[in-house]
């Protein structure tokens, strides 16, 4: 039986701020810190071999909190990097709503339809972290394995291993440090968890109000 942890890394000051991140740099905030010290804390006990990262500061931080409990070096996977929201990175929703209204409306109502300009769609981010979970199930095959990810990724990811199509995408919430956990038997994944955030009580930051 393989498991796999799925956690999507601390708070950034643009998820603070509502402000398309994607494949920007942004680094965790103090809350993110904090988050990914508890995720940390939380998973220290699940006999844990392997940990892999999106190639962002805001994953890698995040996962080097949880490595450092099972003597394992994180390793970057790119297939797990975020969505490439192309011209939408660095402006607000505001902003967005501004220059791409019809856009917008379009990722809110029909999500699995968008290609963002100058980026990529859903149906992009689905065939590559599939192909990235393919490789490292079967490298790890029968361990506890953590990937470090993004809301996009893990929400387009999830569906993926319920047989969901990328319609549902707006189904899934996904919080900051949030923990998702599966198992693989009997030829088919079995959720455990999902979206838990209840390691992250102490940080006070008010949960599942906002999808962003």
């Amino acid at each position: 039986m393989t498991t796999l942890f799925l956690v999507r890394h601390g708070r950034t000051g643009w998820n603070k701020e509502q402000i398309f991140r994607g494949t920007k740099d942004v680094p965790l905030d103090e809350v993110g810190k904090e988050e990914a010290l508890l995720v940390g804390e939380r998973l220290k006990g699940e006999g844990i071999t392997a940990v892999f990262s999106s190639p962002l500061s805001r994953a890698k931080e995040t996962a080097e909190a949880i490595a450092r409990f099972h003597n394992v070096k994180v390793q970057v996977l790119a297939g797990l990097n975020d969505l490439n929201f192309g011209e939408w990175e660095g402006l607000s929703i505001e902003e967005v709503k501004k220059r791409y209204l019809d856009l917008y409306q379009q990722w809110q109502q029909e999500p699995h339809r968008v290609i963002f300009p100058g980026g990529e769609g859903l149906d992009a981010v689905r065939s590559r972290v599939i192909e990235a979970v393919g490789d490292v199930v079967a490298r790890h095959a029968q361990e506890v394995v953590v990937l470090v990810s993004h809301r996009v990724v893990l929400k387009v990811l999830i569906c993926a291993l319920l047989g969901l199509a990328n319609s549902h995408f707006w189904h899934i919430g996904q919080d900051t440090a949030a923990i998702n956990c599966f198992r693989y038997q009997d030829g088919k994944w079995i959720v455990m968890l999902l979206n838990d955030t209840c390691h992250l009580q102490k940080v006070g930051v008010e949960r599942g109000k906002v999808d962003f």
